[in-house]
């Protein structure tokens, strides 16, 4: 039997960043006065704005708790969301200097990417270009079918069934109790 080789390399994707131009934050760490809403949320309820962040950027609503419930000295959940948020958005910056500021000012690091989401998520809905065809008039207008109780019994038409009798369907059953015939 022969010995196969062990895998010294995974395979895997290698995506190069030459042609990706490097933007730096939208706004600052220390700019809470950008968004008052932002800021003012991170002042009084950190974990109400830590977990919608998270959710916003396709991360599990809870996935902050964990900072919470056991505190460390740097978050690994705020430096891994950052480090990601900056990856994926090609924001200048190091994983070093991630982890300084997730350490020494963890709320002002969670409103800045709070700030960020909003601002790219309006700069997205600026650029984008919606096209709005109208209909052509040749198409009828929508037909508004009437619900059931909307005539008195006196108005509604019973149609006549067409077929054998043991084929026929109701096509009207009125639902108005005895008392109103």
């Amino acid at each position: 039997m022969a010995v196969q080789p062990a895998v010294t390399v995974q395979p895997g994707v290698y995506c190069s960043l030459e042609g990706h131009r490097m933007e730096p934050w939208g706004s600052g760490v220390f700019d809470c006065c950008d968004d008052m809403g932002i800021c003012c949320l991170g002042l009084w309820c950190p974990p109400c704005l830590m977990c919608r962040t998270s959710k916003e950027l396709g991360e599990g609503l809870c996935l902050p708790l964990v900072d919470i419930c056991f505190p460390a000295t740097v978050s690994p959940v705020a430096l891994a969301l950052r480090v990601a948020m900056r990856e994926r958005n090609h924001i200048q910056g190091s994983v070093f200097d991630d982890c300084c500021m997730v350490t020494w000012c963890t709320l002002c690091v969670w409103c800045q990417m709070a700030r960020e989401i909003r601002n790219r998520r309006r700069t997205i809905i600026n650029n984008t270009q919606i096209n709005i065809y109208p209909m052509p008039p040749h198409y009828p207008p929508p037909m508004v079918v009437p619900t059931q109780n909307q005539y008195p019994p006196s108005m509604v038409v019973p149609t006549q069934p067409q077929g054998p009798p043991s084929m026929v369907v109701p096509t009207h059953v009125s639902v108005y109790p005895s008392s109103q015939k």
